[in-house]
């Protein structure tokens, strides 16, 4: 199966004849795409495959005429030959399969209405022959708005499919451009080539195409981001033995109040000296500069992209296609008598919705509050756990990263059910078409898992260590357990901890999967069919063999290429949804809190360049074909990732200026530190300054002995405490907040505000600088419609004055 391509010129005259835009030659040159050109290296294959289906129906074989899946078959495929579309039927031992070819006639309709259209009539089926990613697309939508009567009531083949009437639909994969893409893309060998975009949407569509240009360019420029978090990492690692915070942390003899009620005892500030070498690695004045280029490095990827974009899909001339026209083509395609769906809107509707999204996000964020709680109390009972003195003596950091492991497992149960509830949700509001239906699903799919993924870290980023009381004033869960506590060093080791566990196992665990399933799913099925593949012989007929261009293959190969596609992973409507969610949360990761994780971009580099390869790989050997689709953009992900772009500005603006510990040190620095007063000393001006965030509890005080009990106040080596420190800036005699405290929260203000505005402004002169269209894109537009419309008119007025003649 295959189709008639277009005939192109010799590559030298192509070189000569196509003029690329500086966008696309840029990401040829920078290996983000393949060089071609233009037209691909399908339209250099010396031959083409015979035909076989456009698409095909695959259904439980039953010779009960008096069945309901027999009788409802029967009429779905008549109600598909009433259609005009020609139907064979290939018989196996249990099951049947139901070969769909559509005539010429349909697809003459088709390029008619593009012709007339207001915004479709510059598309590339104007020219040429119709493509088989068209005709797959076409005869896709003909199936799926068909329907039976059944009790009064439309039956699609949806529902024939969930009532198992039908097991599978699905198109063929063209063996040639199957091959083709395996040599040059779909392979691991081929990690750092450039992609085939052109060769990609002759087969995919354009709709997969613009995923992997997206992906491909977000991979790029994932490259200075990674480098630079790197540098920032290495900055903290230059200053790691040298820190005076981490020698005031490691020679420390100062007692600290315990982290838990009952089990937990005194400890001393050094026993935690590797936790604060692991903190300085992450929280250092290198972190504030990552996080400002992150927040700008978002909007230039994205007014880059829209460049990139605009430049293929001028190129694949769909730059005015509109969908709400393509819709109303294709409708008229299916029935010639159809009427239009009228757009309506119900205020009662969209508010039982809302509620129903608040609902929603109240579960989740309750689930959030659940890993808190699961923490605290894992922390208590880690601590009592003796077999283990390591388990023992840190249970705090235990507990933290099985919480982090059960937030993980959270996730991949809740994207299951938050997929369910987006789609009734979807239902509900009864949009007017498929693409409205997309758009708002993929809304409230993004909103649900962005709060499964993002609110314990915003716990843990905001929340953690600043609600938890203090001795004689502890806040307690059920009057309980206490609330976790930060460490002396600062808290965004914590937050580090949680997002580095997340992502690594989000990202590796998501990948074996990823590639696993549809190997297995296709592995098991083959064994399956391997009956009805030793009796299916080796074809001998020559046009099969030759794979002449335009023949009909044999009986026995409609079988066996049947069997080759059935044996693949299935696929539907949002398979290719679910890779763009998962690009689009990890974007969120790698901008999104990246200030207290700046080797996120590296981990995202490193897996986008497998994820690539593993997509490609996916729906070219182990899937079914997806349905090409036609578009312009990648739709509602850009307004998507340009919210991500201006949360991030926002979440780090909040991470350095009230997570992290860069305002105390720099208040410390220059107001109370040893060179507050004096810029010339030899001390060094952060010396003191680990003493300086602690404050210290009196055991004698009578709210605080009731805190603790008389063993808790014990030290390892027996001695018995007095008094005991913890982080927080209180008074020593009334534990009221001191005016050190105040100074640091209005600076803290201070700062996130400045830093906001600072880089929204340079997001604002960013995204002004990189026009989202090139000046190329736009005069080529206008020299296509000029020519166009010359051509117009020329063709009338021959047929005005052969009008005359006659």
């Amino acid at each position: 199966m295959s189709t008639s391509h277009l005939d192109v010129p010799s590559n030298e005259a192509r070189k000569l004849c196509h003029k690329r835009t500086g966008s696309i030659e840029l990401l040829e040159v920078i290996g983000v795409v393949k060089k071609d050109y233009g037209s691909g290296s399908f339209s250099m294959l010396p031959v083409h495959s015979p035909q076989s289906f456009d698409y095909v129906l695959v259904a439980q074989r039953t010779d009960d005429v008096d069945q309901e899946s027999f009788r409802k078959q029967r009429d779905f495929i008549n109600a598909l030959k009433d259609k005009h579309l020609n139907i064979q039927k290939i018989i196996d031992e249990d099951k049947v399969f139901y070969g769909i070819t559509a005539p010429k006639e349909i697809f003459e309709t088709y390029r008619y209405l593009l012709k007339v259209s207001d915004a479709c009539n510059w598309s590339c089926e104007q020219q040429g022959t119709i493509p088989q990613s068209t005709r797959i697309r076409i005869v896709d939508f003909i199936v799926d708005h068909t329907s039976i009567e059944s009790n009064g009531e439309p039956e699609y083949l949806s529902d024939l499919i969930q009532r198992n009437i039908f097991e599978a639909q699905f198109c063929l994969h063209e063996k040639q451009e199957q091959k083709e893409l395996s040599t040059s893309w779909a392979r691991w060998t081929a990690c750092l080539n450039g992609q085939p975009i052109t060769d990609v949407r002759d087969y995919f569509g354009e709709k997969v195409a613009l995923y992997f240009l997206w992906l491909g360019w977000y991979t790029f420029l994932l490259i200075p981001a990674a480098v630079l978090g790197v540098i920032v990492f290495l900055y903290g690692l230059a200053f790691f033995k040298t820190s005076p915070l981490i020698q005031e942390v490691c020679q420390s003899d100062t007692i600290m109040c315990p982290l838990c009620d009952e089990k937990c005892k005194v400890w001393q500030l050094s026993d935690t000296c590797t936790y604060a070498k692991v903190s300085i690695l992450f929280d250092n004045e290198g972190t504030v500069a990552f996080a400002m280029f992150m927040a700008v490095w978002a909007t230039v990827f994205l007014e880059f992209w829209k460049r990139h974009r605009a430049s293929y899909v001028s190129e694949w001339k769909v730059f005015d296609w509109c969908e709400e026209e393509e819709e109303l083509i294709l409708e008229i395609v299916n029935n010639p008598n159809c009427e239009s769906k009228k757009h309506s809107h119900s205020y009662l509707r969209s508010t039982l919705v809302m509620v129903l999204v608040t609902l929603m996000l109240l579960l989740i964020i309750g689930l959030a509050h659940a890993l808190v709680v699961f923490r605290v109390i894992a922390s208590e009972q880690l601590a009592k756990f003796s077999s283990w003195s390591f388990i023992s003596e840190n249970s705090n950091t235990v507990a933290f990263m099985l919480g982090a492991v059960l937030h993980y497992l959270t996730i991949i149960i809740m994207t299951k059910v938050n997929h369910k509830v987006a789609m009734k949700l979807c239902e509900l509001e009864k949009a007017r078409s498929h693409a409205a239906i997309e758009r708002s699903f993929t809304v409230k799919m993004f909103v649900f898992q962005f709060f499964t993924l993002f609110s314990s870290l915003i716990y843990t980023a905001f929340f953690l260590g600043r609600i938890n009381g203090h001795p004689g004033g502890y806040v307690k869960l059920a009057g309980k357990w206490r609330l976790e506590e930060c460490h002396p060093s600062g808290c965004l080791t914590d937050l580090f901890i949680q997002m580095a566990v997340i992502l690594f196992l989000k990202q590796t665990i998501n990948n074996v999967f990823e590639f696993s399933g549809p190997w297995f799913t296709r592995w098991r099925k083959r064994l399956q069919s391997r009956k009805l593949r030793q009796k299916v012989r080796q074809c001998s007929k020559k046009d099969c063999m030759e794979s002449t261009a335009g023949a009909e293959l044999c009986d026995n190969c409609k079988v066996k290429d049947l069997l080759r596609n059935f044996d693949l992973d299935s696929v539907d409507q949002f398979s290719l949804f679910n890779e763009f969610l998962e690009m689009v949360l990890q974007f969120s990761f790698t901008t999104i809190f990246v200030a207290a994780f700046p080797l996120a971009p590296l981990l995202a580099l490193l897996n986008n360049i497998i994820e690539i390869r593993l997509d490609a790989i996916k729906m070219v050997s182990l899937e079914r074909r997806l349905i090409p689709k036609k578009t312009n953009d990648i739709g509602i992900w850009t307004d998507v990732l340009e919210t991500i772009g201006v949360l991030a500005v926002i979440a780090n603006g909040l991470v350095i200026g009230i997570s992290s510990d860069f305002i105390p040190r720099l208040v410390y620095r220059y107001r109370y530190g040893p060179c507050a007063n004096s810029s010339a000393t030899e001390t060094d001006c952060m010396s003191g300054y680990i003493q300086n965030t602690l404050s210290t509890a009196n055991i004698s005080d009578e709210n605080i002995k009731s805190d603790f009990l008389p063993e808790q106040l014990i030290t390892h080596n027996g001695i018995k405490v007095t008094s005991c420190s913890y982080r927080d800036y209180r008074s020593n005699e009334d534990y009221t907040l001191t005016n050190q405290f105040w100074v640091i929260q209005a600076i803290r203000f201070a700062f996130v505000v400045l830093f906001e505005h600072v880089v929204v402004m340079c997001k604002f002169i960013a995204g002004w600088f990189v026009p989202g269209s090139p000046l190329e894109v736009k005069n080529n537009r206008l020299q296509d419609k000029l020519d166009r419309l010359k051509e117009e008119l020329k063709a009338e007025r021959k047929r005005h004055a052969r009008s005359q003649n006659e």
